[in-house]
């Protein structure tokens, strides 16, 4: 299958869900589907509270040598928008794994971000431009290293790179009014260039971060798009904090916990330039579904 038919099928897929009705999508009969960690059949999960289809907030991470294809983006769910990153691997024209990552709304109101996909993200790289795969997948592991390693400088990030989660912009963003940054604690850290933040130690808090499986490479877009699970064992209980002004240190009061995640890296010309992210909090020691 090529990069459009695996779009094609994610389409599908996306519209059998919000049918509540798999019949007619090319399952294998060994499928193995994934939900939120939890293994399901499929017709359980997001194929019974789905109650409508996606909107504007669309993206496709499509790769024809993995025979992957991603979507990260906006449906409906017991009649709220909801957000999540679905995948499908294909093999010989047959579904055989899924994986589902719902952030299950709740009453929780949508962030406006979620309206509409920034522009970069859906615009293919110019060929002068382009990253080898091998190489895309290098850059988007060191972002994770960078990470751990409290080491802004072993990713390439462009200058312009912004960090959103769950919609929320948490790297470089220069939106904020003075009153809501007064709100805010992290605000200084959140205005921070993506590298300059993480140099600082103020997400030491985040313990490991693993089960790092990078999906879908596309070339085309320059997008690779990856499930991983962000480990918080509650240590240290004190951060260090450095290069900050007035900032020596910063309290990590929110305990155990884990993250499982997907992010999707936009990469031109060696760099990573935005990222797009999406999580939810699960218990501390939680497994995949694909261990």
């Amino acid at each position: 299958m090529d990069r459009q038919d695996l779009v094609d099928l994610m389409d599908r897929y996306l519209e059998a869900l919000a049918r509540n009705d798999p019949a007619g999508i090319p399952f294998a009969g060994d499928v193995k589907f994934v939900e939120n960690t939890e293994v399901l059949q499929i017709g359980e999960g997001l194929w019974e509270t789905a109650t409508g289809g996606t909107t504007d907030f669309r993206i496709f991470v499509a790769d024809p040598v993995a025979g992957q294809v991603a979507f990260l983006g906006v449906l409906e769910e017991h009649n709220r928008p909801t957000i999540a990153a679905l995948r499908l691997k294909v093999e010989q024209g047959k579904i055989t794994e899924v994986d589902h990552l719902v952030v299950h709304s709740g009453d929780q109101p949508l962030n406006p971000n979620m309206s509409r996909v920034r522009e970069d993200l859906l615009e293919p790289v110019k060929q002068e431009e382009r990253v080898p795969r091998e190489k895309m997948l290098e850059i988007a592991d060191s972002y994770y290293e960078a990470i751990v390693q409290d080491n802004g400088d072993l990713c390439p990030f462009a200058d312009e790179c912004q960090r959103r989660e769950n919609g929320s912009i948490t790297a470089n963003d220069q939106t904020q009014t003075p009153e809501e940054a007064a709100q805010d604690d992290f605000s200084v850290f959140r205005k921070m260039r993506c590298g300059e933040q993480l140099s600082t130690g103020v997400m030491s808090y985040i313990t490991d971060i693993n089960r790092r499986r990078f999906i879908a490479v596309d070339e085309e877009l320059g997008l690779v798009f990856a499930f991983s699970i962000f480990v918080h064992d509650g240590e240290p209980k004190v951060m260090q904090i450095t290069g900050v002004p007035g900032i020596t240190e910063r309290a990590n009061n929110w305990g155990p916990f884990d993250l499982p995640a997907a992010h999707i890296f936009k990469i031109r010309d060696d760099q990573v330039c935005d990222i797009e992210a999406i999580g939810y909090i699960a218990p501390h020691g939680v497994r995949n579904g694909w261990e």
